[in-house]
């Protein structure tokens, strides 16, 4: 199957629920008026877009409509696919520029974190990098080990320490495994204690000066894994782990599995966090680097 037959199949559940109705909306007017984009904002809002976010592509669309004279409301989609992709263009690429580069990735447990960490990490290997995990989960029982699946499965080399050890240590070790062995990258999984934000605030403070301390020129990211079947509580979680972490991107998991695929579009609108990959299915495959142009066609494909 090639990547966009992936995300075509892996945003089925979305395309059914929001798009169709859209598609079907429009279809059943025969001039363009406020009617239609009341009617539109609504199901935009119904799909998980968000209010904000669904005004504003609104707002964009009756500037064009009136910009351009469309008369027509067959001519709606396309305009809808292009503003949508415009809205999540930009800042999609990994910048894995120096060696070492660092990738520290955030989350809520249950996200996915660790098997996004074990794609990513199989996605890299699989260019010819040289990987390290770095198993900074310390707290969580059995992270240790299910991140060792990972690096296993992705050909990646993983530094530990006991459970309940510091998870700025590991990174500390980790960097020097990167340095020591030659390694690409350093992927860092971090306890997803969101409950507790002072201590997650003190906890990514101290992994970062670590980082600074022992790679002070290094390529940095930081991934905030999303689970989009929680719709606008990935919102509110994006807005809070922001408020805590320099977050570089956004990797919505679990696609495939929701209708509210929506989501991504209120994530990128009203957080401006640009979208690094998505998560269309189970495979180690169905991580995909984000483009927005498929991504926005994907969303409206006809159905089959």
């Amino acid at each position: 199957m090639g990547l966009f037959a992936k995300i075509k199949a892996g945003l089925k559940k979305t395309r059914e629920s929001m798009s169709a109705s859209v598609t079907s909306m429009l279809h059943s007017f025969t001039k363009i008026d406020e009617e239609l984009f009341e009617e539109l904002e609504e199901l935009l809002v119904m799909g998980d877009v968000g209010v904000a976010t669904s005004e504003h592509i609104c707002s964009e669309l009756r500037k064009q409509v009136k910009e351009q004279g469309i008369k027509d409301p067959a001519k709606i989609e396309d305009m809808l696919k292009k503003i949508i992709a415009d809205m999540l263009r930009g800042g999609e690429g990994l910048n894995l520029s120096t060696k070492p580069s660092v990738i520290l990735v955030i989350g809520v447990n249950g996200v996915g974190k660790t098997t996004t960490i074990g794609k990513i990490a199989a996605m890299l290997t699989g260019q010819g990098k040289k990987v390290i995990l770095g198993a900074a989960d310390t707290f969580r029982a059995a992270a240790v080990e299910q991140l060792g699946i990972w690096a296993e499965r992705a050909g990646a080399e993983m530094v530990s320490q006991p459970q309940g050890s510091d998870p700025a240590s590991v990174v500390f070790d980790s960097i020097a495994a990167a340095k020591a062995r030659g390694a690409d990258v350093v992927i860092c999984d971090t306890a997803g204690r969101l409950h507790n934000k002072k201590n997650l605030m003190q906890e990514l403070a101290k992994m970062n000066r670590v980082i600074e301390r022992e790679a002070p020129d290094c390529a940095r990211e930081v991934l905030l894994v999303l689970d989009a079947t929680t719709g606008q509580n990935a919102v509110n979680q994006a807005r809070e782990f922001k408020n805590v972490a320099d977050v570089t991107g956004i990797v919505l998991t679990k696609l495939d599995g929701t209708p509210r695929g929506g989501v991504i579009l209120a994530v990128r609108e009203e957080l401006g966090i640009p979208v690094k990959f998505i998560g269309v299915g189970e495979q180690v495959d169905d991580l995909q680097p984000f483009n927005a142009d498929e991504f926005s066609e994907a969303l409206f494909a006809k159905q089959e």
